[in-house]
C-alpha cells in the first residue's frame, strides 16, 4: 500500500514500531489533570454539544498540526478520502494546496483541471469553500470539503493580492497523467511534469525514448514550474534517467528508518545532451529534489525563479482505530548536502516570467537601401530594410521563460565548439 499527498514529499510506512516503542517519559500528573479538566469543560459547557469522539479528534488534530505546517492527524474517514486521492482518480477541482503563513494557499492548479480552466492561480489564498471559512482547518479537512461527486458545483473564495475573487467550479473526475511532451523548434525536446506520482518515472522514460526514436535530440527543456511535488520515488526515477551515477538525494531524521539515500542506478537513457530545467515559486518538494540533484551534478542549467523551499519528509503512520498520523520525520538533502527547507533552489539563471512587448518599428536604413551600393561579392541576394524579419516565435510572447530556455539550448552547440 502506498500513500501520497501531493505537494508534500511523503514516505509511507505501514508500521513504525520504533515510534510506538519510543522512550517512555513520565507525564506530570498536573498536566494530565489539566487535560481532563479541559476535556470535561468542553463536553459540558461548549455552546454546541460535541461527542467525546469529536472532542478527542479535535484535540489530536490540534496537537499534531501545532508541530509544523505539514504534520496532521487524520480521522478514519479522512484516511479513506486520502487513499482515494492518492490513487490518482478522484472527483474534485484539481488543485494543490498548502498552509503558508497560516493561510491556505494554492501551490499550483493541476494542468487542464477545472481549477486551472476557471483561472485559479498559484499563490491564491483560499478563504471560503461553499461559504465555510477555512481558517484554522487542517489540510485533509479542506481536501474533504473540496471533494464530491463529479458534476457537482463548488464555490471557492480566494484572495489574490488586494482583490477578493469568487469562483464557481464544477467537480470532475481527476485522472492526472503527470508527463506531457512536445517538440520545440526542430530538435529541442520539451517535457513537462505536472506532479510526481508512482508512474512518473515510467512516463518520463517512455516520453524520452519515443522522442529519441523520432529524431536526434539537441537539447531538453524539463519544465517543473508549478509542480508541487509528490512521490519521492518518482523524482528519483526522473533524475536516474538523466545521470550515469552518483548520489541523487538523501534524508536524515531522528530515527533509523528516516535515514535513507538514493543513488543513480546506471539507468541513464539520455546521453550528454544539454538540459534546462524551468522552476518557479510553485515548484516544491520532489520538484526541488530533481532541480537540486541536477544542479549539484552540473547536469543541467536551472532557470526561472526561486522555488518554494519545502524540504521535509512526512511519514503516514496508521493507528489502531483506522485513523492515521502524517508526521514530519526527516529533512531531505541534495547530493552536495544542501538543505532546501525554508530556502528553496536558487536558479543558475534568474529569469522572471514576463510579458515580452516589442517596440514599434521605426524607420531605419540598411546598406542595401543605398543607391550605388556594392554587390554582396559572393553572389548573395541583397537584403534591404523592407525584407528584415523581426517577427518572433509564438513562444516568445506567450511564455518568456520557455523562450529563454529555448534560446540557451539553441545557442549551446555554438558555445560548446568555441
Amino acid at each position: 500500500m502506498s500513500w501520497l499527498k501531493h505537494s508534500t514529499l511523503t514516505i509511507a510506512l505501514i508500521a513504525m514500531p520504533h515510534l510506538a516503542a519510543a522512550k517512555e517519559s513520565a507525564v506530570p500528573l498536573s498536566e494530565i489533570q489539566s487535560f481532563v479538566e479541559s476535556f470535561e469543560m468542553i463536553s459540558q459547557g461548549y455552546v454546541t454539544e460535541l461527542s467525546d469522539r469529536d472532542i478527542l479528534n479535535k484535540t489530536l488534530k490540534g496537537m499534531v498540526s501545532a508541530l509544523d505546517p505539514h504534520s496532521e492527524y487524520l480521522t478514519k474517514e479522512e484516511v479513506e478520502e486520502f487513499s482515494r486521492v492518492t490513487s490518482g482518480k478522484y472527483a474534485g477541482i484539481g488543485v494543490e494546496i498548502e498552509i503558508r503563513n497560516n493561510q491556505l494557499t494554492v501551490i499550483a492548479p493541476i494542468g487542464d483541471s477545472p481549477a486551472a480552466l476557471v483561472g485559479i492561480l498559484a499563490g491564491d489564498r483560499i478563504l471560503r469553500i461553499d461559504g465555510t471559512l477555512v481558517n484554522g482547518m487542517g489540510l485533509q479537512e479542506v481536501i474533504t470539503l473540496m471533494r464530491g461527486k463529479a458534476g457537482t458545483e463548488i464555490q471557492i473564495t480566494v484572495a489574490r493580492e488586494e482583490d477578493i475573487k469568487e469562483f464557481t467550479i464544477t467537480r470532475e473526475l481527476i485522472q492526472s497523467f503527470s508527463v506531457t511532451n512536445k517538440w520545440l523548434d526542430n530538435d529541442i525536446a520539451y517535457i513537462r511534469i505536472t506532479q510526481f506520482q508512482g508512474s512518473t518515472g515510467n512516463e518520463f522514460e517512455k516520453a524520452l525514448l519515443n522522442m529519441q526514436e523520432e529524431k536526434t535530440l539537441q537539447g531538453l527543456v524539463l519544465d517543473l514550474r508549478n509542480n508541487p511535488g509528490g512521490v519521492l520515488q518518482g523524482a528519483v526515477a526522473v533524475v536516474d534517467a538523466l545521470l550515469q551515477d552518483g548520489l541523487i538525494v538523501y534524508t536524515d531524521g531522528r530515527h533509523k528508518t528516516s535515514k535513507t539515500q538514493f543513488n543513480a542506478t546506471q539507468n541513464q537513457i539520455l546521453g550528454p545532451v544539454p538540459i534546462v530545467v524551468l522552476v518557479n515559486s510553485g515548484s516544491a518538494s520532489a520538484s526541488e529534489i530533481v532541480a537540486g540533484a541536477l544542479q549539484d551534478h552540473k547536469r543541467a542549467v536551472i532557470m526561472g525563479s526561486e522555488t518554494f523551499g519545502k524540504g521535509s519528509v512526512q511519514t503516514v503512520i496508521p493507528l489502531t482505530d483506522g485513523s492515521a498520523m502524517k508526521l514530519t520525520t526527516a529533512l531531505y538533502f541534495t547530493p552536495n548536502g544542501r538543505s532546501i527547507q525554508a530556502q528553496g533552489i536558487i536558479p543558475d539563471m534568474i529569469v522572471p516570467q514576463a510579458e515580452l512587448v516589442l517596440e514599434e518599428s521605426s524607420f531605419f536604413v540598411k546598406e542595401a537601401d543605398l543607391n550605388g551600393h556594392l554587390a554582396n561579392g559572393r553572389g548573395g541576394k541583397d537584403k534591404n530594410s523592407i525584407e528584415v524579419n523581426e517577427t518572433l516565435d509564438e513562444v516568445a510572447t506567450t511564455d518568456f521563460q520557455l523562450f529563454q530556455a529555448l534560446s540557451v539550448l539553441k545557442a549551446f552547440p555554438k558555445l560548446a565548439t568555441q
